[in-house]
């Protein structure tokens, strides 16, 4: 890709080492199925599937890999999670940084009879937990939370939500689309009842491929949302209740999955903590720059132990949209301008309805993309 690649919060590119070539390689030497073939490839490709269980397992901390379930991107999962599990009468928490792979399908449940509250964030989109203990109700069933906003970067103190629903025997559900494969993510150390995650962002793989962990309370009451073959109790028009088999109908993304367990290996083999470190590098030198140009607004916070990677701006004297398209024509910056499917978030940081352009580093940006693209802010806005 030509150019300087500024938008790893919408997908990550490049992809890790290795990527390209699992992906290739089971398209040209496997491209079988799983669990349904008494053939040698269909035998190796159900290990690779199985591995990368136990990779994710291993990164996030989670004890089953048989309650990994895969699906094609976090909306999916959360979609999975929700209507599954959610019924008229329930009663729902969430923050307001949220994205719209959360409040659309609570939107689409509250039409149906679910009750759902919005604790409000700060405007640097930070959360206080005791302000969550006030919507807190008696048929309050789960809290449904991001890990770290897709706008500000803003990370919400998950750990203190987590001991507060078990607390109150709430589940708790955690979309980790903009911090995995970027934090240190531990389910049990969290209390988490469900982990939804996707494979094209922090984790460096392709799209396509994502997925969800379901403790086995929570995997019970979740009712699947599409059913059919699996390949097991093929003489039972009945969906099996046995994990994975039971959210895992029809034929997976084998070819993603390939392309996420490289990626997964790679993260291992890197480290989270390397990969954190030097993002955050980048993200702060880049802040600290732009802080001294007139003109443009920080959104979030500032310090970079409270962020991600991701530094969105307001232009005062410009509109966003202009200057997101000016930074590629020219310079050949590629950015994310509007409201990035969170309008919530916006409202909550008062840049709703204009928006924001989101700069979001990978660890393999450099110092020097940094400093191109302060100069290019310099020189032109």
């Amino acid at each position: 890709m030509d150019g300087l690649y500024l938008d790893n919060a919408a997908t990550s590119f490049p992809k890790a080492p290795g990527v390209a070539d699992a992906v290739a390689g089971f398209l040209t030497n496997s491209g079988c199925n799983i669990n349904r073939g008494l053939y040698t490839a269909s035998f190796e490709a159900a290990n690779i599937v199985y591995e990368t269980r136990e990779l994710l397992c291993s990164l996030f901390n989670f004890p089953k890999p048989e309650n990994v379930i895969f699906t094609k991107n976090i909306t999916e999962s959360l979609n999975v999670i929700l209507k599954g599990l959610l019924k008229p009468g329930d009663h729902v928490i969430v923050s307001s940084m949220e994205h719209n792979a959360v409040m659309r399908p609570l939107a689409s449940l509250a039409e149906k009879g679910v009750e759902l509250s919005t604790v409000l964030c700060n405007t640097k989109g930070e959360l206080r937990t005791s302000d969550l203990c006030l919507h807190i109700r008696s048929n309050t069933k789960a809290v449904i939370m991001t890990h770290a906003s897709n706008v500000s970067g803003t990370i919400l103190p998950l750990e203190e939500v987590g001991k507060l629903c078990q607390e109150h025997n709430l589940f708790f559900i955690i979309d980790c689309a903009q911090t995995a494969g970027f934090l240190t993510i531990d389910f049990i150390r969290l209390k988490a009842d469900a982990l939804a995650f996707t494979g094209h962002k922090g984790l460096l793989g392709p799209q396509g491929i994502g997925g969800f962990y379901l403790n086995d309370k929570l995997a019970s009451l979740v009712e699947p949302l599409i059913e059919g073959g699996t390949g097991s109790a093929s003489e039972s028009v009945l969906q099996p209740n046995y994990m994975p088999d039971r959210f895992e109908a029809g034929t997976l993304n084998l070819p993603g999955i390939y392309g996420l367990n490289a990626s997964l290996k790679y993260l291992s083999a890197e480290g989270i903590t390397t990969i954190r470190e030097k993002e955050l590098n980048l993200v702060h030198r880049f802040i600290q720059n732009v802080q001294t140009i007139p003109g443009i607004q920080l959104i979030g916070p500032d310090q970079k132990q409270d962020r991600t990677g991701i530094a969105s701006l307001n232009f005062l004297n410009h509109d966003n949209a202009e200057v997101s398209y000016q930074l590629f024509k020219d310079f050949g910056i590629m950015t994310r301008c509007g409201l990035h499917c969170a309008p919530a978030a916006h409202h909550t940081l008062g840049t709703f309805p204009h928006g924001t352009i989101r700069f979001s580093f990978s660890h393999f940006n450099s110092v020097q993309d940094v400093d191109c693209v302060i100069n290019s802010l310099r020189k032109n806005f």
